[in-house]
């Protein structure tokens, strides 16, 4: 059979990873797939270093509407990445009637629905595995092979970068700030990590996720996003005294007032197996009511994991381009006419347990007023742990885990324990989750 063409808009690492794939794995990928697929056109504004990482072996010119535009081309990687020209480029190949691949998130969670809108009116595929967790199959996963299944909540580590100075904090008992420039020098973390720290990637795959598992639009500005940024190493030593590792957790629950849409630290016990996913590894959990919990785990970035996650894109749309649209797998999941309106929760409806640190004066009643202002907002203490002060020290630490509650009884439990004079600062909240 006629071989399926593509072209390549930016051969950076997982571009280059996507190359190097394909044609060293070209018979096996051939077999699966039913016909040859060759990258016969690559766009890069960089010319001279494309034709080195292709080996001259493809076209390769730096205008990538050139590539859209093409008549020959069957299937465009979009591996340029942000909502500017990227989006225009996407649209522009679904105008022109060619099947899509990307490992956009960003794109995906924010400007997905109008994507998947004018890909269903043209009658062809836009595929984004690997805009979730790299190399793992986790959009496969939920999109089929959990499609028997009422999706009850998932629960992911899904940013590397995070995942890699958390576990250097522990492992080390550092500082945040310490570790970063650490995880920059070793290519963990960009010059600038501002979407990984601040929790925005992790926010934008967790968008996805939950559109697929619930058959929502995808509501990237309505997910709570909070990063690592203030995280203290002193905390993570006390969740290592109460039996907890400290994630930096994408979640989302179905919940009887609407979805959970939340990125954020969170507590979780280290006798669970997502707690002891270490380095720049990706972990996502999922719980289904027939199936209960699964766990997929591996390389969530990378150049050739990612690749492999684009180039399974590549061989489904293979496979499925001839199929009747109205018969493939939806883009989320649920038949575009099925996808519900059910709302995403304001964070401060969210029902969770928390860890809260307090620095407060040593001294008698201290303890007693705060467990009253809890009880007074109907928060119930689950366990705590009061660390003596040191030598010559007035003050010390009280760190407490609570029962579930919502969380606007916390913020007005804070607000009140914060104007006490005994307490010293800020309280510390971390959020809490069993996921057991």
């Amino acid at each position: 059979m006629k071989s399926i063409k593509v072209g390549l808009l930016g051969i950076g690492t997982v571009g280059s990873g996507t190359f190097n794939v394909l044609k060293r794995n070209q018979q096996e990928i051939a077999a699966r797939a039913g016909r040859a697929i060759e990258i016969t056109m690559v766009a890069d504004l960089d010319t001279e270093r494309a034709k080195l990482l292709t080996n001259g072996e493809v076209a390769v010119i730096n205008d990538a509407k050139l590539v859209v535009d093409n008549p020959e081309i069957d299937i465009v990687i979009e591996l340029i990445g942000g909502y500017g020209i990227a989006k225009e480029l996407v649209l522009r190949a679904i105008a022109n009637g060619k099947h899509v691949v990307t490992a956009n998130k960003a794109l995906i969670a924010t400007h997905g629905n109008e994507i998947f809108k004018a890909a269903q009116e043209k009658g062809v595929i836009v595929a984004f595995e690997a805009a979730v967790a790299g190399g793992i199959p986790i959009i496969k996963a939920l999109r089929e092979g959990l499609t028997a299944n009422s999706i009850q909540w998932i629960a992911g580590i899904i940013n590397g970068t995070t995942n890699f100075i958390l576990s250097e904090m522990r492992d080390k008992g550092l500082d945040f700030d310490v570790v970063l420039k650490e995880a920059q020098r070793l290519g963990y973390a960009e010059a600038d990590p501002t979407f990984d720290i601040e929790g925005v990637d992790a926010a934008h795959k967790l968008t996805i996720m939950a559109s697929i598992a619930f058959g929502i639009p995808v509501q990237f500005n309505k997910a709570h996003v909070e990063g690592i940024t203030k995280l203290q190493a002193t905390d993570i030593r006390y969740a290592e005294q109460l039996g907890y590792r400290i994630k930096l957790l994408g979640i989302t629950k179905r919940t009887t007032g609407g979805i959970e849409l939340r990125v954020h630290p969170t507590l979780i016990p280290s006798k669970r197996l997502i707690a002891n996913v270490e380095g720049a590894m990706n972990a996502v959990l999922v719980r289904g009511d027939a199936v209960g919990d699964t766990l997929y785990y591996g390389k969530g970035a990378g150049s050739e994991p990612t690749a492999s996650a684009v180039i399974a894109d590549l061989v489904d749309i293979t496979r499925l381009a001839t199929a009747d649209p109205e018969h493939r797998v939806p883009h989320l999941a649920f038949q575009p006419n099925a996808m519900a309106d059910t709302p995403i929760l304001p964070m401060a409806e969210i029902t969770t347990s928390y860890y809260l640190r307090m620095h407060v004066a040593d001294q008698p009643g201290v303890l007693a007023d705060v467990t009253r202002i809890l009880a007074d907002s109907s928060i119930s203490i689950d366990a705590m742990l009061q660390k003596e002060p040191a030598a010559n020290e007035t003050r010390t630490d009280i760190i407490m885990l609570t029962h579930q509650t919502q969380e606007k009884n916390v913020e007005a439990a804070i607000a009140k324990i914060e104007a006490l004079t005994t307490v010293v600062g800020s309280v510390t909240k971390i959020r809490l989750e069993e996921l057991g």
